[in-house]
């Protein structure tokens, strides 16, 4: 696994967490103030970014979470097969299949350069360039 470690009130929207060994896309942060014993805690929402699915974790502001660190890189497409697509990656010249996004579908063709997210070794295409 590529991550590591971050506080959690440092978190902000839009940024990615590791929730039960998922990885999530931040969606809210609530932090409480200082309370008797001195902790402000931070309730964190967060939605998966493969499954979509919300998840939620409420933790001490100060408390260490696991980030995942997201390589991009850009890829060309050689063939397209239904809802998937096989690319090679320009610098290492890698061949994998991906799943092409349902926003995606109709920008994508033969031939185009893409931009896509490796995730803890899942793939993930973002954007069609050119």
């Amino acid at each position: 696994m590529s991550s590591k470690l971050t506080e959690i009130g440092s978190l902000k929207l839009g940024n990615f967490i590791i929730i039960d060994g998922v990885v999530c896309k931040v969606t809210d942060t609530k932090t409480s103030k200082t309370g008797k014993h001195g902790h402000a805690k931070v309730r964190l929402s967060a939605a998966g970014a493969l499954d979509k699915r919300r998840r939620e974790m409420i933790k001490p502001a100060d408390a260490k979470v696991e980030v995942p660190l997201i390589e991009k890189s850009d890829a060309q497409v050689i063939s397209i097969s239904g809802d998937s697509s096989q690319v090679m990656d320009l610098k290492s010249y890698e061949t994998f299949d991906i799943s092409i996004p349902e926003e995606l579908k109709s920008k994508i063709k033969e031939g185009s350069q893409i931009l896509y997210w490796d995730i803890m070794g899942t793939k993930q295409m973002k954007q069609v360039k050119g």
